[in-house]
This record gives C-alpha cells, sequence and structure tokens, in this order.
C-alpha cells in the first residue's frame, strides 16, 4: 500500500496491493474515496466491511474503496412501516423468501431502470465476489414473490450485529419496502444493531435511515464486531436459530 495525491492535492488516496490491509477510515477524502486498486477476494472484502470500508466503482474504472462521512444507518427498532405498507404486507400479495435466488437479486438490481440512477455500479466482478460471499455464508438476499415471478428484493452481507445493505429493488410498487421489511424483523429477532445504508437515499430515509458521523458509526461497528455472524442459508422463519 502506497499514498498518492487526493483531488485537488487535499487528503491522500492510498493505492492497495497484495497485501491484505487498509488505511484508516479517518483518512478518507471529503466525499468517501479512502483507496484505490486491490481486488475483490473474500478475505479482502470481509476486512474492509469490519473496517467501514466499501467497494464502489463503474466498470472499467479501478476499484474505489469508500468511507463516506456521515454514514447512513437504519437502526432496527426506528424502521418506519406506514399504515399502507402494512396493509400490504397483511394483505399477503407477496411471499418472502430468503436466500433461494441471491444471483438473481443482484442481477435485477443491477438491470431495473431507476428513475435517479443511469447506469450501475454492480459490475460482472462485483457479482462474482458478492455470490462468492453468498456461498460461504455471509451473503444474504431478501427477496419479495408474486405469482412465483421474483419482483422485488434486497442483499447484502452479514457481519457480527450488522447487515450491510448493498442494494435493492421492485418491479412492482412497494416491493423493495416490503423486502426491507422482512430484513428489519430478521435483525430485530438477532438483536443486530444496524443495518448500514453507506450513503444518503431518500428512499431509504423515508423508511426511518439517518446519517450519522463516521465516528459514531465505527464505534457502533466495533460493538457490532463483537457479536456472532449469523452464517449460512437465511429463512423467513422466525424459529430460525
Amino acid at each position: 500500500m502506497r499514498c498518492i495525491l487526493g483531488h485537488n492535492n487535499t487528503m491522500p488516496i492510498f493505492r492497495l496491493n497484495d497485501d491484505l490491509i487498509f488505511p484508516p477510515p479517518a483518512f478518507a477524502e471529503p466525499e468517501g474515496v479512502l483507496a484505490i486498486d486491490g481486488d475483490l477476494s473474500r478475505e479482502r472484502l470481509l476486512l474492509a466491511y469490519r473496517q467501514g470500508i466499501f467497494p464502489w466503482y463503474s466498470e472499467g474504472e479501478p476499484i474505489l474503496w469508500w468511507s463516506p462521512d456521515p454514514r447512513m444507518v437504519l437502526f432496527p427498532k426506528d424502521f418506519h412501516c406506514s399504515k399502507r405498507l402494512a396493509r400490504k404486507i397483511r394483505q399477503g400479495h407477496f411471499e418472502i423468501r430468503m436466500d433461494t435466488a441471491f444471483p438473481a437479486v443482484m442481477e435485477a438490481c443491477a438491470t431495473v431502470p431507476r428513475h435517479d440512477q443511469d447506469g450501475t455500479w454492480i459490475t460482472d466482478a462485483m457479482k462474482a465476489a458478492y455470490t462468492d460471499l453468498h456461498h460461504a455464508g455471509y451473503g444474504h438476499s431478501i427477496e419479495v414473490w408474486q405469482d412465483n415471478a421474483l419482483v422485488g428484493g434486497v442483499y447484502g452481507l452479514s457481519l457480527g450485529g450488522a447487515f450491510f445493505g448493498e442494494s435493492m429493488f421492485s418491479k412492482v410498487p412497494d416491493a423493495s419496502k416490503v423486502a426491507m421489511a422482512a430484513l428489519v424483523d430478521r435483525c430485530k429477532d438477532w438483536g443486530f444493531i444496524m443495518i448500514d445504508c453507506q450513503v444518503a437515499n431518500p428512499h431509504l430515509e423515508s423508511l426511518g435511515a439517518i446519517d450519522i458521523p463516521r465516528e459514531d458509526y465505527l464505534a457502533l461497528l466495533d460493538r457490532s464486531n463483537q457479536l456472532q455472524t449469523r452464517k449460512g442459508k437465511w429463512t423467513h422463519n422466525a424459529d430460525q436459530p
């Protein structure tokens, strides 16, 4: 790892090599860029998330590693489930499954159009890396099905007492909100400290997510890292140990 100049010669950006090491998150540029290059190996990704760092880049670009300040998080107890959403869930229009279609959820997150997003950061390399984490028991998908078709979902990583949300999608109204509600229920069941939402997003804000200083986020992450990781396949079953 070596230091190179940041944007406008401000904070440094670190170039990673084969060594499994990251600079402290406090060295990130104001917008959150911390390091460049490295790889998406299982070991490096798990190390990154445990230190409050995640990859985010576009196809054809080098890997960029981020640790933004502030950081958006959703505390499970603060999830805002509107009366309309609660009614829709009770009506049983959707079926919730977990970890039955992880690659399909990632693909949908990469390809389903969003009104506020042009293109995707979910590259082929990212799909392969996170699918590997899924097979290793760290990556999870919360899926919303309707008439046996996948219509919404969320995917991310579970480490310690945190779920690191990566992306979500909807093919029908409210499907991603239903997926988030199911994820929140699972996190409450297991006493998770937080759902990491990474950067500010109006959709997540409407569900109760808030921005907190990176320093506070890292303190929560330190607590989270002390807890048991819920590895293996998840199910939509309150009795799952």
